[in-house]
């Protein structure tokens, strides 16, 4: 009974020493950047989008978890410059036909999945929900002092993201625009 009780009591101390190392930092929103590039047969555009929140969850030194909101509204195209369609452009990513943004004002990525590659280098799998769709995304995620960056790679029509896709879509020829669409995030927490 002596032993039992000295297990009880090792198994509650190891427990409360691994629940207090988990340590959640929150993203600086304003000092973290999405820059995005959608490609099509006849070039790209670029831009970027503003987080709305979000955390890092790390055990000890190693990163353990995340999730992220951003703010799907302030979708930004920096290739274009006022009066070249940046406008046109911006308002088209806003609609139904891209992100739909006044029905859905956010997307969010939640990560299920963190497996250490190398020093400060992570594999990351999430779930990443736009337009109401969650789907899984992997990527690698780099951990530098407060910093953190990775890239990702979205097949948008997955997320019910069509409009001028050769996928869904004949006849295009020129005007059709690629799939996926590249991701780079960096955060500072």
């Amino acid at each position: 009974m002596k032993n039992l009780k000295t297990i009880a009591l090792a198994f509650l101390a190891f427990t409360a020493t691994t629940v207090a190392s988990a340590q959640t930092k929150k993203i600086d929103a304003a000092k973290s950047n999405i820059t995005w590039v959608g490609k099509k047969v006849t070039g790209s555009h670029e831009g970027n989008v503003k987080f709305k929140e979000g955390t890092l969850t790390f055990k000890g030194a190693k990163l353990a978890g995340g999730n992220f909101v951003v703010n799907m509204a302030s979708i930004n195209v920096t290739d274009l410059k006022a009066g070249e369609g940046k406008e046109k452009l911006e308002g088209h990513l806003k609609a139904d036909d891209f992100f739909g943004t006044e029905k859905f004002p956010t997307g969010t990525l939640v990560f299920t999945k963190v497996a250490a590659k190398q020093n400060g280098v992570y594999t990351v799998t999430a779930d990443l929900t736009l337009k109401g769709i969650t789907k899984p995304v992997t990527f690698d995620m780099t951990v530098k002092g407060s910093k953190a960056s990775a890239a990702v790679v979205v097949d948008r029509t997955k997320y019910d993201i069509k409009y001028g896709s050769g996928s869904f879509f004949d006849g295009l020829g020129d005007k059709a625009i690629y799939d996926n669409f590249d991701l780079a995030v960096e955060l500072a927490f």
